[in-house]
């Protein structure tokens, strides 16, 4: 991974009370991060850092598109997100990470949040992503049982499905009863 201290906090330059930075994330930002799950995408991410007696507060927010696979037809498809997640940060004597509090050396205070912003984006995406009804690949669309249609019906009249598989319907039936 490689973002080139863009996205480094330096801990011993922070006083006290908040600190913001604004990010506009593109592809480059993806491909930094060497990541497959998502590649392509049009973002503003805001780092917001409260100083505390006990460490720091972030609080990560991500707004905008990205491309992921659409569950149905596999084509891309522009997913909106929105998301934010808050993590803690304190100083100790070695770098530690259990999901909700990073602890960073007190000697080396500075931290790359690049990764954060991205579990923060990846965890926006909703579990179920899918084109608009009627908006997916037509060369796949026309394999997609739609709700007027029996189950494993998919548009064929029985005259042109191979033989065998009507035979295997018919051992599939005669197990059910």
């Amino acid at each position: 991974m490689d973002t080139s201290g863009q996205f480094n906090v330096d801990f011993r330059e922070l006083s006290g009370g908040e600190f913001t930075w604004t990010w506009e994330l593109d592809d480059m930002f993806f491909s930094a991060l060497d990541e497959q799950d998502i590649e392509h995408g049009q973002l503003t991410a805001t780092l917001r850092v409260n100083k505390k007696a006990s460490g720091f507060l972030l609080s990560i927010r991500v707004n905008g598109t990205v491309e992921v696979p659409c569950d149905r037809c596999l084509e891309l498809m522009t997913q909106p997100i929105s998301g934010e997640e808050q993590i803690e940060v304190c100083l100790g004597d070695s770098f530690e990470d259990d999901g909700e509090r990073i602890t960073i050396p007190e000697y080396e205070p500075v931290l790359d949040v690049a990764w954060n912003i991205y579990e923060t984006i990846a965890l926006a995406v909703p579990i179920s992503h899918v084109h608009p009804e009627g908006s997916c690949e037509e060369d796949f669309s026309q394999y997609l049982v739609t709700d007027d249609e029996p189950e494993g019906h998919h548009g064929e009249d029985d005259a042109s499905i191979d033989s065998r598989w009507n035979a295997l319907r018919a051992l599939f039936e005669k197990s059910e009863k």
